[in-house]
């Protein structure tokens, strides 16, 4: 439940504004209304629903730049095993110069690294957690807790990718994404 107290007169007679997570709100005015008052008011509940459509439009942009980051993520992403089995097999070739290389062996290297480093379980979590909070945006319940809830969610995934990458590139992608969503976090603390 939040309070809102408003000062109106000389006398500091006050006026208060009671609301909680239903929107729906209960105004207290021991004193009598007069127009100055009602102004006042709607002022103050105009200034409420101002002040949530921009928090709304700041999330919704950072949530498109999120989106960004994890395509990038995915494109450099794309290939890197095929570039280690490469890498590996001319190693070899080079270290084992006339012998044969067991093919087999350098297929199962590079499944092994490929389950190290794949990170399309979190990029595919991860669309579907911004999925979700764009959802929870557009609707009309409280939706603060649980926004939180999955902005951890998303940050534990930027967290995996970024512990899987083994790629310089994808590291400075993860710490956008995890400015970005620290942004997201400090955003939604102030929804209810």
């Amino acid at each position: 439940m939040k309070i809102a107290c408003l000062q109106f007169n000389p006398i500091q007679e006050n006026t208060y504004v009671v609301w909680d997570n239903t929107k729906a709100c209960i105004v207290i005015d021991a004193g009598n209304s007069n127009p100055r008052e009602d102004a006042a008011l709607d002022n103050f509940i105009a200034m409420r629903a101002a002040e949530g459509a921009k928090m709304k439009a700041d999330v919704e942009s950072r949530l498109c730049f999120l989106e960004e980051r994890v395509g990038r993520v995915e494109t450099l992403s794309a290939g890197r095993v095929e570039a280690y089995t490469n890498r590996l097999y001319e190693k070899l070739k080079t270290i084992l110069e006339d012998r044969n290389i067991d093919d087999a062996r350098v297929l199962t290297e590079a499944a092994i690294y490929a389950d190290k480093v794949a990170v399309d379980e979190e990029t595919v979590r991860l669309r579907s957690h911004v999925s979700q909070l764009r959802d929870m945006l557009l609707s009309d319940e409280p939706m603060g807790r649980k926004m939180d809830f999955l902005i951890q969610e998303v940050n534990r995934e930027s967290n995996t990718i970024g512990s899987k990458c083994q790629n310089a590139d994808i590291a400075k992608v993860v710490v956008d994404l995890k400015s970005e969503i620290e942004k997201i976090r400090e955003q939604i603390q102030n929804i209810e």
